[in-house]
């Protein structure tokens, strides 16, 4: 198996439970907070499939990269995503009232689906099978 098709394999086996139960929790969260729920499931689904699509195509870019240029890529990505999410937060209860966005909402879809996407993708990675070299031994 490529690489290419690896990471396009690791996205779908995380993208398509993600999207399940995003539209679950869009439903629910409709049903039960109104537009609000709406609101907050919907952002909290688009927040978490960006955050998390973003790690594989940062393990795309490094693919070929020495081991250092590719720590350094991924510290970078997790820093970047960490800061933005963190401004993302604050904007988010600043600027919106709680009446346009249900907070609750937007927390409880956000955790499930990051659980969702996590068990997506270590089910897609085990899929897999990849074959690691071992390291050589001397004797």
């Amino acid at each position: 198996m490529t690489n290419s098709s690896t990471e396009r394999d690791l996205l779908r086996g995380a993208l398509i439970p993600s999207l399940a139960v995003g539209v679950i929790a869009i439903i629910v969260s409709s049903a039960t907070q109104g537009s609000s729920g709406f609101m907050g499931a919907l952002l909290a689904q688009l927040v978490v499939v960006m955050y998390f699509a973003v790690h594989i195509g940062v393990s795309k870019i490094s693919r070929n990269l020495d081991p250092m240029s590719t720590m350094a890529l991924a510290l970078f990505s997790y820093f970047a995503k960490f800061i933005l999410l963190g401004a993302f937060l604050y904007v988010l209860t600043r600027m919106t009232s709680r009446e346009s966005i249900d907070r609750g909402a937007f927390g409880i879809t956000a955790i499930t689906l990051t659980f969702t996407w996590l068990g997506g993708e270590i089910r897609s990675y085990l899929k897999l099978k990849l074959h690691l070299p071992l390291p050589t031994q001397k004797g």
